[in-house]
């Protein structure tokens, strides 16, 4: 019996020692099991790097359509969300004063062509009796007087000629004026598209002296013009012809393709206030318009929409892409501090250079190679305020 005791006694001695060995080599480099660090493998993939900006709708083409004449709206032809097409006829003005203003202008340039032939005729006589004058007195049969009063009787009418010709010039343009002034009574649309607004009425007088009055608006609805306002801090990663996508409120799931067309030079502050100084403008958010058409042919898109827009400012395919998480530790140069676990499980450090980023994933250009294990820092293991942002 006092031998059997011994042999357990000796295995759980052996036991024991086994169990503190594993301990051990399990706890390895960094002493206790439950310290051992949490890491992130380098892997190949892809990444998109983006820029997210809300923006609206307006038609690219919108147009008051107004009358150049005065008088009262007699005919409106179209109505409230009619398409037309251009040239069709949108409404008629009274045209009494421009078909009697037409026939004053006419009569003023027949009565200068009538004196025109008249004084034609009267020309041509003072010519020959001129030239006979000439010929007399070279004869020595016609006085001095008599070739005088003949040379000034037909260089008169000459002059007299010539300035009806200018007056029927003059006449001619007043008869134009007045055919245009008779066209403007019929008011056609310029553009085809829809009529998004009727502001004026049949019965209406319009007066075009101090102001064209606007009859309806017409909108281009096959295509529509996204205006999107871009942050400051954005605004140097985004770049004329780069890739978009857009959606609706009305329709989240139906994503629309286009590209950016133009951004402009100017905030929108200042291109809506010129009289705005630097720093009032520095007191506010700074945002920039970025331009983009789309086309609309089947009229879902509709003027004042809100969109919010994904502008893509890069992308890149299998890659080494490393998780954005581990990327606490930036110095001056805008390079990342990492800590990479060795195969022997010892930690090293690594600076490392990233590319494009969507904020889950990195793109790694320089310091980390496919399969690096980096250590995720521990909470409050970060850079410090001023570093991060590179001062």
């Amino acid at each position: 019996m006092k031998i059997g005791r011994t042999r357990l006694g000796l295995a759980l001695v052996s036991a024991g020692l086994g169990l503190g060995l594993i301990g051990v080599v399990s706890f390895g480099s960094f002493g206790a099991a439950e310290e051992a660090p949490l890491t992130e493998q380098v892997k190949l993939g892809s990444v998109e790097e983006t820029v997210l900006a809300n923006g609206v709708l307006e038609p690219v083409q919108l147009i008051n359509v107004g009358a150049q004449v005065s008088g009262q709206l007699k005919v409106l032809h179209v109505s409230f969300g009619q398409t037309v097409k251009a040239g069709d006829l949108i409404a008629e003005i009274d045209s009494v004063p421009q078909v009697n203003a037409l026939r004053i202008a006419q009569a003023g340039l027949d009565n200068a062509r009538a004196q025109h032939r008249s004084r034609t005729i009267q020309f041509q006589q003072a010519e020959k009796a001129y030239q006979r004058q000439r010929l007399l007195a070279g004869q020595k049969a016609a006085s001095t007087a008599e070739l005088e009063a003949g040379e000034a009787t037909y260089k008169s009418l000459e002059a007299d000629i010539e300035a009806l010709e200018a007056r029927i010039a003059q006449a001619t343009v007043e008869v134009e004026n007045a055919e245009a002034n008779l066209g403007y009574t019929k008011v056609r649309a310029p553009i085809s598209g829809t009529v998004v607004s009727v502001v004026a009425k049949a019965g209406q007088t319009l007066n075009s002296v101090q102001a064209v009055p606007t009859i309806v608006v017409l909108a281009e609805l096959d295509t529509m013009r996204v205006k999107v306002q871009i942050s400051e801090a954005d605004i140097d990663r985004v770049r004329q012809g780069q890739d978009i996508r857009f959606t609706v409120m009305g329709r989240p799931d139906a994503v629309i393709k286009a590209s950016l067309d133009a951004i402009d030079p100017a905030p929108i502050a200042i291109a809506n206030d010129t009289t705005l100084t630097a720093g009032q403008v520095n007191n506010q958010a700074v945002y920039y318009t970025g331009r983009f058409t789309t086309p609309n042919p089947y009229g879902r898109l509709r003027p004042m929409m809100t969109v919010s827009t994904t502008i893509v400012v890069g992308h890149a395919e299998n890659v080494p892409l490393v998780a954005w998480s581990v990327l606490t530790r930036r110095d001056k140069a805008g390079r990342y501090h990492v800590k990479v676990l060795t195969p022997s499980g010892e930690p090293t450090e690594r600076v490392v250079r990233i590319g494009l980023t969507d904020r889950i994933h990195a793109q790694v250009l320089k310091g980390l190679s496919v399969g690096d294990r980096v250590i995720v820092p521990a909470d409050g293991e970060t850079s410090n305020p001023m570093e991060m942002l590179g001062l």
